[in-house]
C-alpha cells in the first residue's frame, strides 16, 4: 500500500517533537507494547495532548495508518485493523477520547495481554536507528527531487544523528551518518559533508542534560 505524503509528513512533525523530548534509555518509560517501538508510543503520547477531538481523531487515524505500515504482512489478518484500534486505545491507557471506528477491548477485561503483532523477522541493520525510521528512510526515496524531499532527508540525518547520540553518548561525525544514511537507502541519498551540516554532536548532548536536569527537578 502506497504511504501517503500526509502520514510522512505527520511522521516528519511527531520526528520533531520526539528530538525535543529525547531522553536517556535508563530514564524512559517502559513500553506497553514495545513491538511498535518508542516512536510510535511518542506519537500516541502526543495525540493525548490535542484539545480538539476532530484533530485528535486525524491523528489517530495517521498513527492507525503508520502502525499498519509496520506490518505489511498481515494485511489480510481477520481483526487486523480492530487489532490495531485495540492495540492503540492501550497504548494511550484508554484515556484516548475518540470516536473508535470499532468497540475496543475494555480496561476491566483486560485481564491478559492483547493478541500481538509478531515481530517483522527482517534483520534491523542498525538497531540504534530503530525499524521506523529505516522504513522513513526508504520511503524518502519514493519523493521527486525538490526542495521538499531536499528538507525531509535534512531532518532524518538530523533524527539519526540524535538517535545515535542517544544510543552512544559520544560525539559522532557526520560522515558517519552520511555513509549510514547512504547504506540505508539503498545508495539512493547520498550527502556531501562539505554541502550538508548537521546539528552538532555537543548542541544535541548539551540539550539532553538540560532536558535530563530538568526532569530530575520536576520529580
Amino acid at each position: 500500500m502506497m504511504f501517503t505524503l500526509k502520514i510522512f509528513n505527520l511522521f516528519v512533525y511527531f520526528c520533531r517533537i520526539i528530538n525535543v523530548r529525547m531522553e536517556y534509555n535508563t530514564e524512559l518509560k517502559r513500553l506497553i507494547l514495545p513491538e511498535y517501538g518508542r516512536n510510535i508510543q511518542n506519537m500516541v503520547d502526543y495525540c493525548l495532548t490535542i484539545e480538539d477531538k476532530e484533530e485528535r481523531m486525524r491523528c489517530a487515524n495517521s498513527i492507525i495508518n503508520i502502525m499498519g505500515n509496520m506490518f505489511p504482512h498481515l494485511r489480510d489478518v481477520n481483526d487486523f485493523k480492530h487489532i490495531l484500534w485495540d492495540h492503540l486505545a492501550i497504548m494511550a491507557d484508554f484515556k484516548l477520547d475518540i470516536d473508535y471506528p470499532y468497540e475496543i477491548v475494555k480496561k476491566e477485561d483486560l485481564h491478559s495481554r492483547p493478541p500481538r503483532i509478531p515481530y517483522n523477522t527482517g534483520r534491523i541493520r542498525y538497531r540504534h536507528y530503530g525499524k521506523t525510521l529505516e522504513r522513513m528512510i526508504l520511503k524518502a526515496n519514493e519523493f521527486d527531487e525538490g526542495q521538499e524531499k531536499t528538507y525531509l532527508i535534512k531532518l532524518l540525518a538530523n533524527q539519526m544523528k540524535k538517535s545515535f547520540l542517544n544510543w552512544n553518548k559520544e560525539a559522532v561525525d557526520d560522515r558517519k551518518i552520511f555513509k549510514d544514511l547512504d547504506e540505508l537507502s539503498e545508495g539512493k541519498i547520498v550527502l556531501d559533508e562539505e554541502q550538508h551540516k548537521l546539528t552538532e554532536s555537543r548542541d544535541i548532548l548539551s540539550r539532553k542534560n538540560t532536558n535530563k536536569n530538568y526532569t530530575r527537578k520536576g520529580r
